[in-house]
């Protein structure tokens, strides 16, 4: 199994590709496409047919997953390289740049 650096909940900023710049929440994580859905980020939109649950149907704007590597960890407004270290018999997540823990 693939492990990430990034959870799910994380507030993380694009920094490659059509979407560089923009920020978001972690939605969901991917680990089979190495990919994770942000709140916000890579909108596209769905044609949806008319369905019992749904019976106008129509056009809908929903995320699509971006590549993992594409995001990078926020701290406060600053995107920070993260690492981990063991403290107290614990693993534990920690900015590279302010070296507090996460």
């Amino acid at each position: 199994m693939t492990k990430y650096k990034l959870r799910t909940g994380d507030n993380v900023r694009v920094i490659a590709g059509d979407h560089k710049g923009e920020e978001g929440k972690i939605l969901k994580i991917l680990v089979a496409k190495n990919r994770a859905l942000v709140e916000g980020v890579n909108m596209v939109s769905k044609h949806r047919k008319p369905s019992a649950t749904n019976p106008q149907g129509g056009i809908e704007k929903m995320e699509a997953p971006i590549h993992i590597s594409n995001l990078m960890l926020l701290e406060g407004s600053h995107a920070v390289r993260i690492g981990f270290k063991v403290e107290d018999g614990k693993k534990i997540r920690f900015s590279k740049k302010s070296e507090k823990a996460i």
